[in-house]
């Protein structure tokens, strides 16, 4: 299942992967600091949006 969306959604599935690798990252990097819950929120969201960036970009060299 896991392979066949792979292989169906390549891009989906890096974004996918990237965006959970570096909310992970950015929660074991900044635990300590006190954000709020809205600044928790807001990291995230910027996070994600740049994973999405990143895999977007990244997709270019696919056409060429």
């Amino acid at each position: 299942m896991l392979k066949q969306f792979w292989h169906d959604h390549p891009n989906v599935a890096s974004f996918l992967l990237l965006a959970a690798g570096m909310l992970i990252i950015l929660y074991f990097s900044a635990r300590h600091v006190g954000f709020t819950l809205s600044q928790w929120l807001a990291l995230g969201a910027a996070t994600v949006v740049l994973a999405a960036l990143s895999i977007w970009i990244i997709s270019w060299g696919e056409t060429s």
